[in-house]
């Protein structure tokens, strides 16, 4: 009576099957239940809706509802408005846990009137047990209802008639296939007729008259009789269907198998009153059962039959086979047995023996003596012509089984061992460990705490309970509590470090792994306070060790062109006392190149730190490493071939060309080095395209389009343990006084500033190959400008100079005075501020960034505020101005960068004044 219904076409595609299990369940019993006078019905649970599979006759007059009109539809539409809900509830209840269930409803029959009835319900099981069906009886009493003074012995006596009517009929259909019997459950007398006397062996006139329930017992055999005494106790305690196959064993000891399938008839008093019910033999069908489950299993299956009296046994060609014999038709009964071990039955046993029909032995294979085991399957039959008795049964080779069998036992054993030793091992460690060891809940809560915990405290039962962020210092409680609780949550791993009072009250250090399996949290911690002072105490060594190597290089790099430019001054001071000026443009020359090495060095210190102002902009790589032919080719000397590879399609770079010019020879000065006795020296140019699955993800470059420049040469290469280092500061292979270190650290920090990356790659005798990733510009590379000299090109137009530093003050005055501009100056932003609210005309403000007080940045907004349209030209020393002070440079404004040419500060004077 589930809800829900099958539609008639899901019905018809499993009601075949459905009806055809139901009739295998039924046996005999089933043509009985469709002939039957009382109202049946068949639903199947296992569909949704439980749709009814089957109703006989009765029903269909009792609900005038055609079979048609019920078949794959729930037994839910006899309900009415009138029915009630609760009664139907207790019913499905009962049977959604297999109970039978009783209950009088009020339905509808088809026509729309509403009917009472009496209705019985209970569970079909398969032989497994499982319920597979729903069988439903209905008695109309909607007379008993509508009249309640109805004599109850008119009631009894319909239903008396009708128990018996049914009995006959029962009896009846069955007649010739099946053996009927009737038991009469409170009189302890079981009726039989002839056909169930003779599958029981019974008296056939004596079944008929009567016969004591022992009778029913006697012939089974002794392995089912516990079985079927258990389940008639359960149709006397109210269970009403009846089925189960057995055993009977007649007076020459032959077996046969039988199918007993009934229901109970209860009495007045609802009490099981009678048993009724058929009795088939299915001893052919369950030899064929056998025969075909033997033939399904695995090949390597010998076949053998033995009749009693004979000294010799038929065999099958794979029996002889699984013994070590020569194929035969027959091989002698001593025979077959000498094969088998010692300790074992005989293969070939005696007639009756139950453990025959099924046993595993060992048998020593006669060909090469090899142990085996054996399964032996099989059963005996008596021939009742002859009076004979054989034994049909197959062989088949269980080595393997057994040998895995062993193995697992003994894996067994091991592994309990294995779980006694790491239990005591893992208790151990929970002891002896000084990491600070734990378990905690899914809340956070301490569980299970390790006695290393003493070093944090005295009473380390305490601690149970605890929330475990409590005893973090407040400055990680926050971090700590969030690790936790993600770990918990995703059920993963992870590690924080943290401070925790110690039982003195001194914080200590703790470093923490965490794991949770998404119910409790795991976590082992390891003091490293003393490891947190080490580090310190080497950083600040390395520190200060750094700061050793770059001033004491610097310092010897900067002492030598010092001397170039002190030198080349003192000689043409001397030269003008003396009146010799032949020599002091070459002096003067010695000092200007000293100082465009010093101001190239800055620039590489400034690069490493990555505070060197770029000047990015679309550049045309190729022509860039085409124009470097001629110095490269200087520099090389005679010894160094070179050459270079540009194609044509070549995308233009987003670089600072000067810079990547620097960047470039650099790396070709590093390749001559490397080359002493000369070589090959090649620069190759090419578009690359970086895809995100190729990427190494510890190298910080995004995916795209990239300009490569390539420098290779074939000079001593370096091993790995070098390759490691070169890109760290101050490292270097040259001797003393030959290189600062900062190389290849300046070309990293170029790269790094450009969003690129730098690759190196080095076979020991073989050379070195180091490639430059420049980000593709998609715009089109701009030509280099011609630097000429400076002409004067100014009208009078007034510049305010702002800058703290006398030197350089006074260089920019005499470059705008040559120029023709008017200059007026001030040494800070306060000086100049006055002027600058003033009313005096200002065509370009030029100021350093770092000003003493309000930095040029502020002063040129300030400046803005009265003055929109002020051009500004920014002067610093370091890129990170751009950046940490906020000078992003605006429209109208620009930046020149210290050291500066004179020509190229003019050149950028006269453009902004010019650009107004």
């Amino acid at each position: 009576m589930d809800q829900g219904a099958a539609s008639p076409q899901e019905t018809a595609a499993f009601g075949a099957d459905v009806l055809a299990q139901l009739r295998a369940l039924a046996g005999p019993v089933f043509e009985a239940l469709a002939a039957s006078g009382a109202a049946i019905c068949v639903s199947d649970p296992r569909q949704s809706g439980a749709p009814i599979v089957f109703v006989n006759a009765a029903f269909e007059d009792l609900t005038g509802y055609d079979k048609a009109e019920l078949i794959g539809y729930s037994a839910r539409i006899l309900l009415s408005d009138s029915t009630d809900a609760n009664v139907v509830t207790e019913v499905e209840k009962s049977l959604e846990t297999h109970k039978s269930a009783r209950a009088d409803l009020q339905l509808r029959r088809e026509n729309g009137r509403s009917f009472w009835c009496r209705m019985a319900v209970s569970t079909i099981a398969d032989a497994d047990g499982r319920s597979v069906f729903q069988l439903a009886s209905l008695v109309d009493i909607t007379t008993e209802r509508l009249d309640p003074d109805l004599p109850a012995e008119l009631q009894k006596a319909r239903q008396d008639l009708k128990a018996a009517k049914e009995r006959v009929r029962v009896t009846r259909a069955v007649a010739g296939a099946a053996g009927a019997w009737e038991w009469d459950l409170a009189a302890g007398v079981l009726v039989a007729d002839a056909r169930f006397a003779a599958l029981y062996g019974l008296d056939p006139v004596l079944a008929a008259a009567g016969l004591p329930a022992k009778a029913f017992y006697d012939p089974i055999h002794p392995d089912d009789l516990l079985r079927m005494k258990i389940a008639i106790a359960g149709v006397k305690n109210g269970a009403e269907v009846f089925v189960r196959d057995y055993r009977v064993v007649s007076e020459d000891g032959a077996i046969r198998w039988v199918s007993a399938r009934g229901r109970t008839w209860l009495d007045d008093d609802d009490r099981p009153a009678r048993l009724s019910g058929v009795l088939a033999d299915i001893t052919d069908q369950k030899r064929a059962e056998e025969r075909l489950r033997i033939a399904q299993s695995a090949g390597g299956v010998g076949t053998f039959e033995y009749l009693s009296g004979f000294g010799t046994v038929e065999v099958s060609e794979q029996f002889c086979r699984l013994l070590g014999l020569n194929p035969a038709e027959s091989l002698p009964v001593r025979t077959i047995n000498s094969l088998v071990h010692p300790d074992d039955p005989p293969l070939v046993g005696q007639w009756g023996d139950p453990a025959s029909e099924f046993q595993t032995l060992r048998i020593l294979r006669a060909d090469d003596g090899q142990e085996r085991w054996l399964t032996v399957r099989g059963e005996h039959h008596a021939h009742n012509a002859t009076g004979a008795v054989s034994f049909t049964g197959v062989i088949y080779d269980v080595t393997d089984a057994k040998l895995a069998e062993t193995r697992l036992r003994v894996l067994t054993e091991t592994l309990e061992e294995n779980i006694v030793e790491r239990t005591q091992e893992r208790d151990r460690i929970w002891n002896l460990s000084r990491d600070l060891l734990f378990v905690a809940s899914a809340q956070g809560r301490f569980t299970a705490v390790n006695p290393a915990w003493s070093m944090l405290t005295d009473d380390v039962d305490s601690l149970l309970g605890t929330i475990v962020t409590a005893l973090i210092h407040p400055d990680e409680a926050e971090a700590a509590r969030a690790q936790l609780r993600g770990t918990t949550q995703d059920g993963g791993s992870g590690d924080f470090d943290c401070r925790m009072k110690d039982a003195t009250g001194a914080w200590r250090w703790i470093s923490w792994t965490i794991s949770s399996d998404g119910g409790a949290l795991y976590g082992a911690g390891r003091d490293v306070t003393q490891r947190r002072v080490l580090e310190d105490q080497l950083r600040q060594a390395q520190k200060m060790e750094a700061v050793g190597q770059l001033t004491g290089g610097i310092a010897h790099d900067f002492n030598n062109m010092l001397t170039g430019i002190l030198g080349g001054i003192e000689m043409v001071r001397k030269r003008l006392q003396t009146g010799r000026t032949e020599d002091a443009e070459r002096f003067l020359n010695t000092a200007a190149q000293s100082g465009e090495r010093a101001a190239a060095l800055t620039h590489r210190l400034l690069a490493f730190s990555r505070r060197q102002t770029l000047d990015t902009r679309a550049t045309d790589v190729g022509a860039l490493v085409a124009s470097m032919s001629d110095l490269m080719s200087r520099t090389m000397g005679e010894q160094v071939k070179i050459e270079t590879s540009i194609p044509d399609d070549l995308w233009p770079g987003a670089a600072d060309a000067n810079q990547l010019e620097s960047a470039i020879l650099n790396l070709a000065i590093n390749a001559r080095d490397a080359m002493p006795a000369g070589g090959r020296l090649a620069i190759t140019v090419a578009n690359r395209v970086l895809r995100a699955e190729a990427l190494d993800p510890a190298e910080a470059i995004a995916p795209g389009d990239y300009v490569e420049v390539s420098v290779s040469d074939t000079g001593v290469g370096m091993p790995p343990a070098v390759i490691a280092k070169v890109f760290e500061p101050f490292y270097t292979t040259k001797p003393l006084g030959q290189g600062t270190g900062l190389g290849l650290s300046m070309i990293y920090g170029f790269m790094q500033q450009l969003k690129g990356a730098v690759r190196i790659s080095s076979i020991e005798g073989r050379g070195t190959t180091v490639r430059l990733l420049i980000p593709r510009h998609l715009g089109q590379a701009q030509a280099e400008p011609v630097k000429t000299l400076a002409a004067p090109q100014g009208q009078g137009e007034t510049v305010l100079v702002v800058e703290d530093d006398p030197a350089v003050r006074l260089l920019v005055l005499q470059v705008l005075e040559e120029l023709g501009y008017r200059a007026i100056e001030a040494a800070a932003a306060d000086e100049a501020l006055p002027r600058l609210e003033g009313v005096e005309a200002i065509d370009l403000m030029v100021t350093d960034v770092g000003l003493p007080g309000m930095n040029g940045r502020q002063l040129a907004d300030l400046a803005r505020q009265g003055r929109p349209d002020l051009p500004v030209l920014f002067i610093t020393g370091y890129a990170h101005a751009a950046a940490d002070d906020g000078l992003a440079l605006e429209p109208g404004m620009q930046v020149i960068t210290k050291p500066f040419n004179i020509d190229e500060l003019g050149r950028r004077i006269e453009a902004m004044i010019s650009a107004r």
